[in-house]
């Protein structure tokens, strides 16, 4: 696992009446580099111990000297979204990841049809200003709710003019994907209805699944307490309600690499031996999941879960 980075928050804003901007810059150093579509984990010191929550980078890459994330309050949430709107300043210090991307734009596309709903225009930020710096061609459909959820929106209008479509309901996504010129590549990043509406049109319209990119805003929910069972080590370990078994697994210093603490990457893939699992991944097929879960998101849903730890 990388060390940690030690940043500070040098500004705040807010975009939206629910969405939050803060400007992140080290406390140590350099910044690392990153890459359009690059998130980092910001860890968040909740009462119920340390959370980790990935936040899209919307900061042009050609400028590392500082980070910049879009937080969406939630009201439906463990406290990450809350402790970063109502108790992080300017000044406090912050710990986060080093950035990493699962969800960079193609390199040889011809034309990048970019859609967005929400929150999920942050990762397109850092795109949109990669895109201008190498000329190519792209075009942005932002679903937004007026007033709400609509970050950035100003500011993109002045900016992209013709190339950016606006709606205040889903578009039709049969116009928005038939037709479309060779090489054109689609990404959308939002809710996951937003995501399989996309995947399914394409489907329908004949687009190959290799130009087909999204990005989820998902993270670990709340469910039932159970209990661990680690077969390597025969330890035991409770994961609470409101803990995800890959915290609860942290915080007894048992390390897991991953990345996206979505259930979309894999990088945290554990293999599971005894016990009734609830999956809740977008990376896993049903005979993986026999054998395998995710464990920034799945859960137990008996009394007992044993792990090959």
């Amino acid at each position: 696992m990388s060390a940690a980075l030690k940043v500070y928050v040098s500004a705040a804003r807010m975009l939206t009446p629910v969405v939050r901007e803060l400007t992140l810059v080290s406390a140590t150093g350099a910044l690392p580099a990153f890459s359009p579509g690059s998130h980092v984990q910001v860890h968040l010191p909740l009462a119920e111990g340390t959370v980790r929550n990935a936040y899209s980078l919307t900061s042009d890459p050609a400028h590392a000297a500082h980070y910049r994330i879009a937080v969406r309050l939630q009201e439906a949430s463990r406290g990450g979204s809350q402790y970063l709107h109502q108790q992080v300043h300017v000044g406090d210090t912050l710990q986060i990841s080093p950035p990493a991307n699962l969800f960079a734009p193609h390199g040889t596309a011809r034309l990048h049809i970019l859609i967005a709903a929400g929150i999920g225009i942050t990762p397109f930020m850092a795109y949109i200003a990669a895109l201008e710096q190498q000329q190519a061609d792209f075009e942005l459909h932002y679903l937004y709710r007026p007033g709400l959820s609509d970050a950035y929106l100003d500011e993109l209008q002045q900016r992209l003019g013709p190339r950016l479509h606006r709606y205040a309901s889903r578009p039709d996504l049969s116009a928005l994907l038939a037709n479309r010129p060779l090489g054109s590549h689609v990404y959308t990043c939002g809710p996951q209805s937003l995501l399989d509406a996309v995947a399914q049109q394409a489907q329908r319209c004949g687009w190959p699944g290799n130009r087909l990119h999204a990005e989820a805003f998902k993270g670990a929910q709340p469910g039932q307490p159970f209990d661990l069972h680690l077969l390597r080590s025969d330890r035991r370990l409770r994961v609470e309600a409101e803990q995800s078994l890959l915290e609860a697994l942290e915080h007894a210093g048992v390390q897991v690499p991953n990345l996206c603490r979505g259930g979309v990457c894999g990088q945290c893939i554990t293999r599971h031996t005894d016990g009734a699992i609830e999956h809740r991944d977008s990376f896993l097929s049903a005979a993986e999941q026999a054998e395998f879960l995710m464990p920034c998101v799945s859960r137990g849903c008996g009394p007992c879960v044993s792990l090959d730890l």
